[in-house]
């Protein structure tokens, strides 16, 4: 059985540095092997606010930004979210992108891999996974800090990663693959 694993890039700012840290997600994800992986940058996906007039839990969508963002989601067996640190909080695009939807995150789990200054990222990741668990999805512990991101990207633009980014990655990995696997029935698959 295949597992699929979506990395979701939640800054959609210029500048950003947040494809950067995805693409070592995405590397770290692929060596693991548990999960056929897809890299889904909301800048791409290009979802406006809020802008459906039904509620998304009565799945009725209109637009079509909105049908190809649920057939990405609902396609996912587990969840990774890239994000930076926005005065304490994850991004509002990323916010808005969880809560234009709802059926389609129920009984997935999710990882959060953050990043920022001295922290982290570690405050926002603390909101984005109280906004997960409330969604009905599996907010692993299992958060990936990169403090000071900065100094983590090379002369070339890649990013560097530590050894405890790299350890923290393969748990939160491991930990996705497994409770991936246990949620699968909740689900009907």
């Amino acid at each position: 059985m295949s597992l699929s694993l979506k990395i979701i890039i939640g800054s959609t700012r210029p500048g950003r540095v947040g494809p950067t840290v995805a693409n070592w997600v995405t590397r770290a994800a692929e060596r693991h092997g548990g999960f056929d992986v897809e890299l889904v940058d909301l800048a791409d996906v290009g979802l406006p606010f809020l802008d459906e007039a039904k509620h998304p839990a009565q799945r009725a969508y209109e637009k079509e930004h909105t049908k190809a963002w649920s057939k990405i989601v609902d396609s996912a067996d587990a969840l990774v979210f890239v994000t930076p640190e926005y005065d304490f909080f994850p991004p509002a695009t990323l916010v808005n992108a969880l809560q234009c939807l709802s059926q389609e995150w129920k009984y997935k789990p999710a990882g959060v891999v953050c990043y920022g200054g001295i922290s982290g990222g570690l405050r926002s990741a603390q909101e984005l996974r109280q906004l997960i668990g409330n969604l009905g999805m599996v907010a692993l512990p299992q958060v990936v800090p990169v403090p000071f991101v900065g100094k983590a990207i090379g002369p070339d633009g890649a990013f560097v990663p530590n050894d405890p980014m790299e350890e923290g990655a393969e748990l939160m990995l491991k930990e996705l693959t497994k409770w991936a696997i246990a949620l699968l029935a909740m689900r009907g698959r």
